[in-house]
């Protein structure tokens, strides 16, 4: 199914503007005035339209695709705001600096983080060693799964310096804290924001970051022939 079927726009128009905002730090404006300069008339509220679209659509194709994981994984939660009010961001990576799976949620609990535990183990199935900080949520959520029949081989870390490679990867989406409105608005466009990051630092694992293409990354995503 092509997912540009009865847009206004071309299919490449529409994929520079979700590329352009999802991968750098820009606002809708600023794209908008981008694609502007180059003979493009669009106004900002599409784009955000657009970006609210397909970054989840790409999250999906790329969340289906994303099955295979290192051995070891690290696991920790940052604030965004939303509204003026915090929110937490868990997120999840392997031994490799890879993305793994990330999940916006209103309260820092354990039942937010059972629930991202026990998702991650759905899809990645069980690791060798799980790294996260001492937070008693995370610990508690990680013994009752194991109560439960899950992680019954993973080894739980909580040496502090162990989780300084997802403390640093937090980086990039903190940096990117934009005044979102609404949780559903700040999900979306998170999780539009860390495929491209995902497909950004597989790129530069392989060693091909020289030749990174926000564009053909997406297209490839969707199957578009480049």
């Amino acid at each position: 199914m092509n997912p540009f079927k009865g847009k206004q726009f071309q299919e490449d128009v529409i994929i520079v503007a979700v590329g352009y905002y999802l991968r750098y730090n820009l606002s809708y404006r600023e794209v908008q005035e981008i694609l502007y300069d180059r003979g493009i008339e669009v106004c900002h509220t599409t784009i955000y339209r657009w970006v609210q679209e397909y970054g989840k659509l790409l999250y999906q194709i790329w969340k289906k695709k994303n099955k295979q994981s290192f051995y070891s994984w690290k696991m920790d939660e940052t604030y965004i705001k939303i509204k003026g009010k915090w929110h937490y961001l868990y997120r999840a990576i392997d031994a490799d600096g890879l993305t793994l799976d990330i999940w916006l949620r209103k309260k820092r609990n354990t039942q937010a983080a059972y629930a991202f535990l026990k998702r991650l183990f759905n899809h990645f199935g069980e690791p060798k060693v799980l790294v996260t900080d001492k937070a008693p949520s995370i610990s508690c959520a990680f013994k009752k799964l194991q109560n439960h029949g899950f992680y019954q081989h993973t080894e739980h870390r909580t040496v502090k310096y162990l989780n300084n490679l997802i403390e640093q990867d937090h980086r990039p989406i903190k940096r990117r804290n934009k005044f979102y409105r609404s949780l559903r608005t700040a999900a979306t466009t998170i999780k539009g924001m860390e495929t491209i990051r995902g497909l950004y630092k597989k790129s530069r694992k392989e060693g091909s970051l020289f030749g990174f293409s926000v564009c053909l990354e997406i297209k490839g995503l969707l199957g578009i022939p480049a």
